[in-house]
């Protein structure tokens, strides 16, 4: 049968493959429709294994909020460049990513994979990522995702640099407006810039801190050998309490307080009492693209003189 111009658009159009994949599917079904996206559907597997073996750690964080802003995602999907993550195509496909992850009861991302995908009948998520990784040309990955749901206030986001980093804050509150709003943002873009580990020290795991103790301990026996138990335990203190101001978001100085000492926590009780507020920052979520994982150092100029070999 001979395949025609439009048979191969219309396949293109179907499927988002390309045209000269979408020529060769059609040749290989004798020009049936049905036959040919499912070809393209089993080569599309079968690249995408081929380059499962290749580094993803560039890619975008993404996240959507219900419409009330009780429920909230945020997603990270990889890619091999930062090039293809600026990509129309890709940047569609994570926001389906994220639709997805928003309404799922996956607990874990295998289950996640495992399940139906929802922007396109028959396929399962891993299989949808599979078209994709074929179409697009590079490796991809859905890395992770976290959903955060609060019912006794509202979820803030911020994104930072287009994707680069992202973070959910869960702020209980009886009072939602525009003021708490703000405040939950400036808390969020906080979380962003400072890195903290822990929402409050009362996360921070007390084997974890009774270990620092003893590590601060025998360095302040080493700087001060002389010194008293009562003065070696005031050094350790401090030095902890300096550590929890850096690694625990409410602990930490709120960058844009004006006299440079003002906590996240006191700023948060400051909005609280300007608008007659109860307000709790519960949690945070923060995921930044590629953090983790080891990226591959490209060398150009080897690169270049191993093909001219």
């Amino acid at each position: 049968m001979a395949i025609t111009a439009a048979m191969v658009k219309e396949l293109r159009e179907m499927s988002g493959a390309g045209m000269m994949d979408c020529k060769k599917a059609l040749t290989a079904t004798d020009g049936d429709m049905d036959k040919a996206v499912e070809y393209l559907r089993e080569n599309g597997l079968a690249k995408a294994q081929k380059k499962a073996s290749r580094i993803a750690a560039e890619g975008v964080c993404y996240s959507i909020l219900s419409e009330d802003e009780k429920k909230a995602v945020v997603v990270e999907v990889n890619s091999e460049t930062d090039f293809v993550a600026k990509n129309d195509k890709f940047q569609t496909f994570v926001h389906q990513v994220a639709e997805q992850a928003l309404t799922t009861e996956a607990k874990d991302i295998d289950a996640f994979l495992a399940e139906a995908w929802k922007a396109e009948e028959g396929k399962t998520v891993s299989e949808a990522l599979a078209s994709q990784i074929a179409v697009i040309g590079e490796n991809m990955k859905i890395r992770r995702f976290e959903q955060v749901q609060e019912d006794n206030g509202f979820i803030a986001s911020y994104t930072h640099m287009g994707g680069k980093i992202v973070v959910l804050i869960d702020v209980v509150t009886d009072v939602v407006n525009d003021a708490v709003r703000e405040m939950a943002k400036n808390v969020a873009m906080q979380t962003a810039a400072m890195r903290p580990q822990f929402t409050s020290r009362a996360e921070v795991d007390q084997e974890f801190i009774e270990k620092e103790k003893e590590v601060l301990m025998a360095s302040a026996r080493n700087e001060k050998p002389d010194a008293n138990e009562k003065i070696l335990n005031g050094m350790v203190m401090g030095r902890i309490n300096k550590e929890m101001q850096e690694i625990c978001l409410l602990d930490q100085v709120y960058v844009k307080a004006e006299d440079g000492k003002q906590s996240v926590q006191k700023y948060v009780d400051e909005v609280a009492k300007a608008n007659g507020a109860k307000i709790q920052i519960k949690k945070f979520v923060r995921f930044e693209t590629g953090e983790g994982i080891e990226k591959k150092v490209e060398d150009f100029a080897a690169e270049v003189a191993a093909q001219r070999k």
